[in-house]
């Protein structure tokens, strides 16, 4: 379940379209996936200008990590107005994530405009509304959808819940639980409060304990907090490889490591992680 993004990082940042003073920061943040935003971050009297802006986000051959665009939603005018401009753009974005994702058919939408023979672009879903939670299943089994990002802030107001992690747990576990069935990466929801790294270590050990494949980041010091939290420590890699030396030893039967019994589910969770760290298939 690798994403086919940079592996530089887990965090993923996003920098609204009309402040290019910031771009080169967010490339350099040490983020895996760096995001231009046409959406939430952009007055509607200002889309026009934000797209034309943003080029210059993707006019960097060799950038460290992963390009990507947050459009506005496909079924709108503003978003039909941005897949035409980004079909018209030099310096592409490798990576397109869709707002607002209530069907499969937003997905197929955005790949029948941007897909060429030259350039296909890795196009992910913002799950971000109950209706969205209703339909996962359907929606991700689009042909073209690389992940999901869940969108905490739009899901918390239509729900009118708080955004502290109990109320958020239920979609949080939807989410996860869909997208590993699909065999799809899921990345967690930013937290907004810019002053408190221990608040934001806590929240995003708990969204890896889940299963979350890295988490959003509001502001480029938090995407070191994020990295750290999801790569995994010497004890962790250590630890990994011992339950599969042991497997292979027990011929995959039960066994013990470090006074846990384990056997076929942790052999195929550490030999994942062993995989993973030496970039091996």
């Amino acid at each position: 379940m690798e994403p086919n993004i940079s592996s530089r990082g887990r965090a993923w940042i996003i920098t609204p379209a009309l402040m290019p003073e910031r771009f080169a920061t967010a490339h350099n943040a040490g983020a895996g996936v760096a995001l231009v935003d046409l959406e939430d971050s952009v007055a509607m009297p200002d889309k026009q200008l934000a797209r034309t802006t943003a080029q210059q986000f993707f006019e960097r051959p060799g950038a460290p990590c992963t390009l990507g665009i947050r459009m506005n939603s496909p079924l709108t005018l503003e978003g039909a107005k941005d897949l035409v401009a980004m079909a018209a753009y030099t310096a592409k974005p490798d990576l397109v994530l869709v707002p607002k994702t209530e069907s499969a058919r937003d997905i197929e939408l955005v790949a029948g405009v941007l897909d060429t023979e030259g350039y296909t672009p890795d196009i992910w879903a913002l799950i971000e509304t109950p209706r969205a939670f209703d339909r996962l299943p359907a929606i991700l089994k689009a042909p073209r959808l690389g992940g999901v990002v869940f969108g905490s802030a739009d899901y918390a107001a239509t729900v009118r819940c708080g955004l502290g992690w109990d109320a958020l747990l239920y979609p949080r576990c939807a989410l996860i639980n869909a997208a590993t069935a699909a065999k799809i990466p899921a990345i967690d929801a930013p937290v907004y409060t810019l002053d408190s790294p221990d608040a934001l270590r806590r929240e995003a050990e708990k969204a890896k304990e889940l299963g979350f494949y890295g988490k959003g980041a509001v502001h480029p010091r938090q995407a070191t907090v994020i990295n750290e939290v999801f790569t995994p420590t010497e004890d962790e890699i250590a630890h990994a490889r011992a339950i599969v030396a042991a497997g292979e030893k027990s011929g995959n039967g039960v066994t013990s490591v470090d006074g846990q019994m384990v056997g076929t589910p942790f052999f195929a969770a550490a030999r994942s992680l062993v995989a993973e760290v030496d970039g091996t298939p």
